[in-house]
């Protein structure tokens, strides 16, 4: 009789070491997403500052209209992208928010894409498409270990038995950018 005592003592001891564990676990790869998140959003906001540079573009040249509407274009995107990456900053592993900014930025790679290829050999324009080659390089470098942390992080929710734990402490699946 107590041994058997003994052994559910034990059992129970166990399974309340490894929920701590697993626990702890799942909260070392969620701050390593957030971290990544953080090093990513540094970038995001150095290429906003590359991009809040364009306001002071003054087009000249053959194609002014086309390249006006090209900076408008920008902008506009460059809003998109900055309001998207506020909401993400708040919560960065929700994976709609980062859904909604994926799309902001490709939406603002294309409009950087159609205002370089209107202002390709301007001299208004001649200093920003290495800069942002430069910015963007460093963006992507940051999207890949955010990318990896993420994984990490919903790979460990994902397998069994922490996905009881996941599901218990409110850990929800990520999305990469």
């Amino acid at each position: 009789m107590m041994s058997s005592s003994l052994v559910s003592w034990l059992v129970i001891a166990m399974l309340v070491f490894w929920a701590i564990g697993a626990y702890n676990r799942l909260m070392r790869l969620r701050s390593a997403a957030l971290q990544a998140f953080g090093t990513l959003d540094a970038q995001l906001v150095r290429l906003m500052a590359l991009l809040g540079e364009c306001d002071t573009l003054a087009p000249e040249g053959e194609d002014v209209p086309r390249a006006l509407q090209a900076l408008v274009t920008l902008r506009a995107a460059a809003t998109q992208f900055s309001a998207g990456l506020a909401v993400v900053r708040a919560q960065p592993l929700q994976a709609d928010s980062v859904a909604a900014l994926a799309a902001a930025h490709n939406a603002l790679r294309e409009a950087w894409g159609a205002l370089h290829q209107v202002a390709t050999g301007s001299a208004w324009f001649a200093a920003m498409p290495p800069r942002w080659e430069q910015h963007m390089l460093y963006a992507e470098q940051a999207t890949l270990q955010f990318s990896g942390a993420v994984s990490a992080y919903n790979g460990a929710i994902a397998q069994f038995p922490a996905m009881v734990l996941a599901w218990l402490f409110g850990f929800r699946a990520a999305r990469s950018l």
